[in-house]
């Protein structure tokens, strides 16, 4: 049972870090993978920690649904930019590595067009959203990343002690 949970911890911290970029729950999937480590013999984390990690897992991923949002808003955007950005998002998947970034972008930019044909203003929202689209993924895979850093600083001990 213990190398299932340890496997399946690792796997968790891997699939979210990707999840960060990808349109997966990161943060909670890395999250996920701490708690199980935790329960297993491998790896012990304070109470502290757990609780720390598991609020900014909550915290990153409800803002990260607004940061974008927030970004579009602040540079003049409208609901319409949102949309596209995610729908672009999504497309930008299939489109090879930076499909993804360029679909966020290219989608803000017609969803604003759409609803107001105006380059500057579609242009400007677009960028807004692409900054906070940005912020988001910066966001995500930091945190993704310091749980794999207290994962694998655990998993060393108990390997070399």
């Amino acid at each position: 049972m213990e190398v299932v949970l340890l496997i399946l911890g690792i796997a968790c911290l891997l699939i979210g870090l990707a999840g960060a970029v990808l349109p997966l729950p990161g943060p909670p999937l890395s999250f996920g993978g701490i708690l199980l480590l935790h329960f297993s013999d491998y790896a012990q984390f304070s109470d502290n920690l757990l609780f720390w990690l598991g609020a900014a897992t909550v915290l990153i991923t409800v803002l990260d649904y607004y940061v974008p949002i927030w970004g579009t808003k602040k540079f003049g955007g409208s609901k319409y930019g949102v949309t596209g950005s995610f729908i672009g998002m999504l497309a930008g998947l299939f489109m090879g590595p930076f499909g993804i970034f360029i679909g966020a972008f290219a989608g803000a930019f017609l969803g604003e067009m759409l609803n107001e044909n105006n380059f500057n203003k579609a242009f400007k929202a677009a960028l807004g959203s692409f900054i906070g689209f940005l912020v988001g993924i910066f966001a995500k895979v930091t945190l993704c990343l310091v749980m794999i850093f207290y994962a694998g600083s655990q998993l060393y001990n108990h390997f070399n002690s």
